[in-house]
């Protein structure tokens, strides 16, 4: 009889195209990973891959496997979900991705909170750009990932991807005691023209989001500092370096505080998404559908996407 570790292994095999890409995802060496292939290869008696120069590519034998492994591997994740009892595990985690802003701000409260609710499941954080953190999702290294912005550029990874829009951001221009527009509530837009600012590093979703909205008015700010650390920028922008343009939640403890002064743009309006996402052709974990129906509680717009729950299904 097949071995499931075995079709387990087969499958990151045939979806990384390199024993040695997969034997870096498993954990495993690369001739523990080459020895479970040629073990399931005898136990069938056909070639599952072809050996290239660089990496491997599926035999059709190993094509109709693969189909018959993401049907067994479907199939055993959804009953892992519908039999789990979270809050009776010893032990659970939720892997989730975020860009800064929401991994510094949003997702060590929410993390918090969670865990306050189920002590017994814990998640653990990675912080990337956007492309970063869709690429760790899409490789099975992170569960959920949250990212503020736009999703420009990745249309065909997109189609398998779960996403959904839990709120918008508002946006503020920010500076220190000592600007001249510190105390002033309210500006043109085209006032930020050829200003000192600092901002977000170039390929970051932020930093593109920026040039365009401003740039699209005829803005073009004079950029003296950029930073991947949302906290660096807010530093910066206190010791009188320039004005920057950061999210609502990042900012109200040092406004309020009296380290930080917000300026409202009369003429523009400052405005991005927070979305969620997740691999839609991969099952959800039980502890990863447990942190999603925790958010639920806060973001109602996440339960029509939601498999639907089986209470007491063991009694």
């Amino acid at each position: 009889m097949l071995k499931l570790s075995k079709l387990e292994i087969f499958s990151v095999v045939a979806h990384e195209g390199s024993f040695s890409a997969a034997a870096d995802r498993l954990h495993l060496s690369q001739p523990a990973v080459s020895r479970h292939i040629q073990e399931l290869e005898d136990q069938l008696g056909i070639r599952l891959f072809k050996r290239l120069r660089r990496g491997v590519e599926l035999t059709n034998g190993g094509k109709l496997l693969q189909q018959y492994t993401e049907q067994i591997l479907r199939l055993v994740a959804e009953a892992e979900v519908r039999l789990t009892d979270v809050r009776h595990l010893s032990v659970g985690q939720v892997r989730i991705g975020g860009t800064p802003g929401v991994s510094v701000y949003l997702l060590p409260k929410w993390t918090r909170q969670f865990q306050n609710e189920y002590q017994n499941l814990f998640a653990s954080l990675h912080t990337g750009v956007t492309t970063q953190v869709i690429d760790e999702v899409l490789n099975n290294r992170t569960d959920l990932v949250l990212v503020e912005g736009e999703l420009e550029g990745e249309q065909e990874r997109l189609e398998r991807l779960e996403v959904c829009t839990l709120q918008s951001i508002a946006l503020y221009v920010v500076v220190g005691q000592s600007h001249p527009w510190w105390g002033i509530p309210t500006i043109e837009a085209q006032q930020l023209n050829l200003q000192p600012c600092v901002t977000r590093q170039k390929g970051s979703k932020t930093r593109s989001w920026f040039d365009k909205v401003l740039g699209d008015r005829g803005i073009y700010p004079q950029i003296v500092a950029e930073s991947d650390n949302p906290e660096a920028i807010k530093e910066m922008v206190m010791s009188g370096m320039g004005f920057s343009i950061m999210p609502s939640y990042s900012i109200e403890r040092h406004i309020q505080g009296g380290f930080l002064h917000r300026v409202q743009l009369r003429d523009l309006i400052l405005q991005r998404e927070l979305k969620l996402l997740w691999d839609k052709t991969r099952p959800l974990t039980p502890v990863s559908l447990a942190f999603l129906r925790f958010l639920a509680q806060q973001f109602p717009v996440l339960l029509p996407v939601l498999p639907t729950r089986s209470e007491n299904i063991l009694e």
